[in-house]
């Protein structure tokens, strides 16, 4: 039997079709989309989810994640909430307000960083507040937002304050220390370190402002958490575990190497102070995320005694009719084993 060209041709063809499909790469798997806002503006402590990002953590967990500034630490909690955004970086104090209010709504925390309370109100070094009393007949000023600001009727009870006479004025986050150093609020609600080094890059040196603490007035509380929603944690459990375990990678990274995270950072703002962020990135480290505790449960983990007693604070200052669960506002579902949680900062 003979073949002449152009039947070779078409066999040739045919066998080609045939196998062509055996020859294709298989599609990479679908990555899941996900949205999340973080706590402020993009600076130093934001370096390891930037980190863990660039080093493909995230991708490796099967998510493509869009992280968005954000304009306080108790914002994200309503907008991951109503599903503008999947995830957050907020204030789990504003999580439990939040819970007690509406518990069928709210996200739940999934892995704890800030594990001080970093709350504060800072006024200038001349200033003749000392205390949380003297905040009376005053003006004190802060973004919508703001964590400290959200607590501060808890401050005013556990404290005794009259918040009566107190007068609060909102502004914009840029504008919150250019205000207190011109003088017009005696005082402005926000997070120790972030005062400090957004009045350090105005030239403001540490010695011009002090801070009226609020963990040395019995308010022992945890902050910022990775928060999730409902919708996710129920839908797609695998992600956010692999959301939860990207974001421990990055962070060890950063501690092992906080130049990086800061190079991270600079990527997405390249207008940042490097030296200042850095500066800023380690003093969170020190006095927002150096509990003694993580020896023992790791960071992300929470002592859940502790964590009902801020419960108990938050509902009993702020008069809530009912008290969340630890379980409502923490699960420790998704974190990875302790063995793998940092448990020493430097």
């Amino acid at each position: 039997m003979t073949f002449s060209p152009r039947s070779f041709l078409v066999a040739a063809a045919a066998v080609i079709g045939l196998t062509a499909p055996l020859l294709t790469p298989a599609p990479a798997a679908a990555q899941t989309k996900l949205k999340m806002v973080l706590n402020w503006k993009y600076q130093g402590p934001q370096g390891w989810f930037f980190l863990a990002e660039d080093r493909g953590y995230f991708k490796k967990a099967g998510i493509d994640i869009q992280m968005d500034q954000g304009n306080g630490s108790g914002a994200p909690i309503p907008l991951v909430a109503n599903g503008t955004y999947d995830v957050g970086f907020g204030d789990i104090n504003a999580l439990i307000q939040f819970a007690a209010t509406k518990p069928a709504e709210a996200p739940i925390a999934v892995y704890v960083m800030y594990n001080q309370p970093p709350f504060t109100v800072a006024v200038r070094a001349d200033s003749p507040i000392k205390t949380p009393k003297d905040f009376e007949g005053k003006k004190l000023g802060g973004a919508a937002g703001d964590g400290a600001l959200k607590l501060f009727p808890a401050l005013c009870k556990i404290a005794k304050i009259d918040c009566t006479k107190v007068e609060i004025t909102n502004m914009q986050p840029n504008l919150r220390e250019q205000m207190l150093m011109n003088k017009q609020v005696d005082g402005v609600f926000g997070y120790v370190n972030t005062i400090r080094f957004s009045a350090k890059l105005m030239g403001v040196a540490d010695n011009d402002i002090r801070y009226v603490n609020y963990g040395d007035y019995g308010m022992n509380l945890y902050s910022n958490a990775i928060i999730v929603s409902k919708k996710l944690v129920a839908e797609k459990p695998e992600v956010v575990k692999g959301l939860v375990a990207a974001i421990n990678q990055g962070l060890q990274d950063a501690l092992k190497d906080p130049d990086a995270a800061i190079a991270a950072v600079a990527k997405r703002e390249p207008l940042i102070k490097p030296a200042v962020e850095k500066e800023r990135f380690m003093a969170t480290l020190h006095d927002e995320m150096n509990s003694p505790e993580i020896a023992k449960i790791g960071l992300g983990n929470v002592d859940k005694d502790r964590l009902k007693k801020s419960i108990d604070i938050l509902v009993e200052a702020n008069g809530l009719t009912r008290t969340p669960t630890v379980d409502e506002v923490f699960t420790d579902k998704f974190i990875p084993p302790v063995a793998e949680l940092p448990k020493k900062l430097f």
